[in-house]
């Protein structure tokens, strides 16, 4: 039986297949299959199964304003909070725009008038809501964190200091932010007087208490970073005679930098859950007060708006701990250390 001779074309495409199937089968794709899968085909499969089971028992419970809403009550009333964001800065780009016009009409008669631009005072919208919640707690964070990160840094280094430290952090720590709330509010409220304030009251009231629930764990995990470096760095510094602010640029900060970012991943999470509860009970201007409004509002699409407000609270509280973490990435020079 006589041997078939293949021709050039017909070994290639051999040759080709032959190398497709080695490259599927081997162990980069495979682990990379496993990643994927990991990272993107499960956390799918979660999330359309908690939709699922949402979706079949929210139908069943039945509430003073109606049936519970499910997924896509949800999600019609996301596109109606859009819609009414968009028509509400729609009635305040005409607001200015008839001012523009007024203005441009009063000074052609006279040169010399004056004019004014008043501030449109519309209803905040959801979407303003979110935005002025994110200033809030991010104030609010990052002055906790610049009070917080050098008595952290302090005490680590002094064991006398953090003796004298510690019962007051401990005192502090566990105390309620709804505790924290009326003391701020009257104490912003006798001191912060002004006919022309910088900034709104409620504003003020809000950071402040963030960042009095911020920054104990920023100073707690602190301390334990810096406390717990090795001594023969210490003792390195000590040899090479560094400064006291070149030593913790050089060696303190750089090895505590991971508890550093773990205390202020917390701190973010425990603000940003304080501020929703600040401004529900002091009814501040922000996505707690959203919550609140639409809870006392009781119309038929309440349920689905507090749900709506809900679900962008817990996926900003998602986002903030991932931008903390990219951070912590970024700076730390130890990529192991970095917690998920």
């Amino acid at each position: 039986m006589s041997a078939k001779i293949l021709s050039p074309q017909h070994t290639f495409q051999a040759a080709w297949i032959d190398q497709f199937h080695a490259f599927c089968t081997s162990d980069a794709l495979l682990k990379s299959g496993r990643k994927l899968a990991a990272a993107l085909v499960i956390p799918a499969m979660a999330l359309a199964l908690f939709l699922i089971l949402w979706g079949g028992l929210a139908s069943r419970v039945e509430t003073s304003l109606g049936t519970l809403p499910g997924p896509g009550k949800v999600w019609e009333q996301t596109q109606v909070l859009y819609q009414e964001h968009l028509t509400e800065r729609e009635k305040a780009a005409a607001f200015y725009e008839r001012q523009e016009q007024r203005n441009a009409a009063k000074l052609e008669k006279d040169p010399n008038a004056e004019v004014k631009v008043r501030p449109y005072t519309g209803k905040p919208t959801f979407i303003d809501q979110i935005f002025t919640s994110l200033g809030t707690v991010t104030t609010g964070f990052l002055i906790a964190s610049i009070i917080a990160i050098p008595i952290g840094i302090i005490c680590g280094l002094s064991a006398t200091l953090y003796q004298a430290l510690n019962p007051i952090i401990q005192i502090f720590k566990p105390v309620s932010p709804l505790a924290w709330l009326p003391i701020v509010t009257m104490v912003v409220s006798a001191v912060y007087v002004s006919d022309d304030p910088m900034f709104a009251k409620s504003f003020v009231t809000s950071a402040i208490t963030v960042t009095l629930c911020c920054i104990w764990p920023t100073i707690i995990n602190t301390t334990v970073g810096v406390s717990g470096i090795d001594k023969d760095l210490i003792n390195v510094s000590r040899v090479l005679r560094l400064g006291w602010f070149t030593k913790t640029v050089k060696i303190v900060l750089p090895s505590a930098m991971p508890m550093i970012f773990a205390g202020l991943r917390l701190s973010l999470g425990i603000g940003w859950m304080v501020l929703i509860a600040a401004e529900m009970l002091a009814q501040n201007p922000g996505l707690g007060k959203f919550v609140w409004d639409e809870f006392q509002n009781g119309s038929s699409d309440s349920l689905a708006r507090i749900m709506v407000a809900v679900l962008v609270i817990g996926f900003i509280g998602f986002l903030l701990d991932r931008a903390m973490l990219m951070l912590q990435r970024a700076v730390s020079w130890d990529k192991s250390s970095t917690i998920r």
